[in-house]
């Protein structure tokens, strides 16, 4: 395309084409008219040259405006005075400017639409995963260092439903600044938490050992993170629960347990920073016969989070998920299932170093009138199970955690007071599991550990399990209940 400038050089060229013959005219005209001034002639026949004179005089007036017209309706891409080139100019750039925006418009339509995705999710239920400029892939570079002003980002926002008056309370506005730094360590431990489970979703296949996977995501959550004791890493052991083991089984040194195709696994592994610790768990499946059962208890969880809120009853919560978890059926080999909520399973109120902290959310109808409270976080998980939809404590105890309110015990055994300590020292009141023992050089440990168990310091969790044969899905968030609105921490684009 030509620029202004040739525009308007080749615009100049056309008028000065256009004025000569006009010029080359009024000087023959005035040519005859000094001719006609010399030659003596009768009135008569002067009378007749004037007039024959100022008609044609009129009809070059005549032609002219007619031209004048037909340039005035010429098209923008002939342009005939400096004046038309301008406002064609103008109208050009106009529409190319409206081009632009409706071609923005569209990538950003497309984008949103088919934005580009890290790896394609093969994990059922879940969702895909876009793709970070903050972060390498695989990821290895810590959080806190995509993020040097501390500007982590919030999980997903939400209104308290039956109290719509605190989101317009100054005084809960002014309240919020109180939980500032609260706030930013659990959304530091919630961003490395959505990273890692995006990692282990890109590797996690049938055939993988138990083992292997969970020391994966353990050392991706210590990178990410930048562990340093008891200031940042993990929350608990990471869970890798199968079928109808429903919580609480990692495998010990040893175990060589393999995920099958059809298997469903429970994922939970949490974060802490600074005692501030994310719970947060999903189920993996890659048979499409459980799509119903994984629906039906990420469902069930997202209606917990929805009930949720300050001065909410325990008990409501509990009814409203119950209600959506067995309204589901599930088709598995032929054999039609009501999805069942594991009653004596429980989401929890979460404390500083202190993953149950006190408060039991219900995921059925029960009489707890408790009420939760402005500033508490907590961890709404359900469980849904195609068996009895009751546990059991089975299978070779793997995780441990010392008694919080535990006080001053004296330890005779040498090598329990040597286990004790080493366990103040790297895991205090957090959970922690018997493969870490092994990986800390603390080998040999069991006959300590259980002399721990049996003086009430040490407090054992074995796997919860259904009967044999059935299958439990799990999901699960952290939420904050901030003084004008409920926080869920662990939100991402997976579910």
């Amino acid at each position: 395309m030509a620029t202004a400038q040739e525009q308007k050089i080749e615009t100049n060229k056309e008028i000065q084409n256009t004025n000569e013959p006009i010029i080359i005219e009024t000087e023959k005209k005035e040519e005859t008219q000094q001719t006609t001034s010399t030659t003596p002639v009768s009135n008569q026949q002067l009378s007749n040259e004037q007039s024959s004179t100022s008609e044609s005089t009129k009809k070059k007036k005549k032609k002219r405006n007619k031209k004048k017209k037909d340039n005035t309706t010429n098209t923008p891409n002939t342009p005939n005075t400096s004046t038309n080139a301008n406002v064609n100019g103008n109208v050009n750039a106009t529409a190319s400017s409206n081009v632009n925006v409706n071609a923005t418009a569209n990538a950003t339509a497309t984008t949103q639409l088919n934005r580009p995705v890290q790896f394609e999710q093969h994990i059922r239920n879940l969702g895909n995963w876009s793709i970070d400029s903050k972060q390498t892939w695989p990821p290895t570079l810590p959080v806190i260092r995509q993020y040097p002003e501390s500007d982590f980002k919030e999980g997903q926002i939400l209104a308290y439903e039956n109290n719509l008056a605190r989101v317009t309370s100054q005084e809960s506005k002014n309240k919020e600044r109180f939980y500032h730094s609260t706030l930013a360590d659990a959304r530091l431990g919630a961003e490395v938490h959505r990273q890692v489970r995006k990692y282990a979703q890109s590797f996690i296949r049938p055939g993988i050992r138990l083992i292997d996977m969970c020391n994966q995501i353990e050392d991706k959550v210590k990178e990410l993170i930048v562990a340093k004791g008891l200031e940042a890493g993990h929350g608990f052991p990471t869970g890798c629960s199968i079928n109808h083991v429903a919580a609480h089984y990692t495998p010990n040194t040893g175990d060589d347990t393999v995920l099958q195709a059809d298997d469903v696994m429970k994922i939970d592994f949490g974060t802490q920073i600074n005692g501030t610790i994310v719970d947060c768990a999903f189920t993996v499946a890659f048979n499409p016969m459980y799509d119903k059962l994984l629906q039906a208890v990420k469902d069930a969880t997202n209606t917990g989070i929805k009930a949720a809120g300050i001065d909410v009853r325990l008990c409501d919560i509990g009814e409203a998920i119950q209600e959506v978890m067995e309204s589901y059926e599930v088709e598995i080999r032929g054999k039609t299932y009501q999805v069942k909520s594991i009653r004596n399973l429980n989401g929890h109120s979460i404390g500083s170093y202190r993953i149950h902290a006190g408060k039991s959310i219900p995921i059925v109808k029960n009489g707890d009138t408790t009420k939760m409270e402005e500033g508490e976080f907590y961890a709404i998980e359900t469980f849904g199970s195609t068996g009895k939809g009751v546990v059991h404590e089975d299978m070779e105890c793997s995780h441990y955690m010392k008694s919080f309110d535990c006080g001053f015990v004296p330890v005779r055994n040498p090598k329990s007071r040597q286990l004790l300590q080493h366990i103040n020292k790297y895991f205090g009141t957090l959970a922690f599991c018997r493969k870490w023992l092994d990986q800390q050089d603390q080998t040999k440990h069991l006959l300590a550990l259980k002399n721990l168990v049996d003086l009430n310091i040490i407090e054992p969790y074995p796997p919860l399990c259904d009967i044999k044969g059935s299958y439990v899905a799990q999901y699960e968030h952290t939420i904050f209940l901030r003084p004008t609105c409920k926080e869920v921490l662990s939100r991402g684009e997976d579910y």
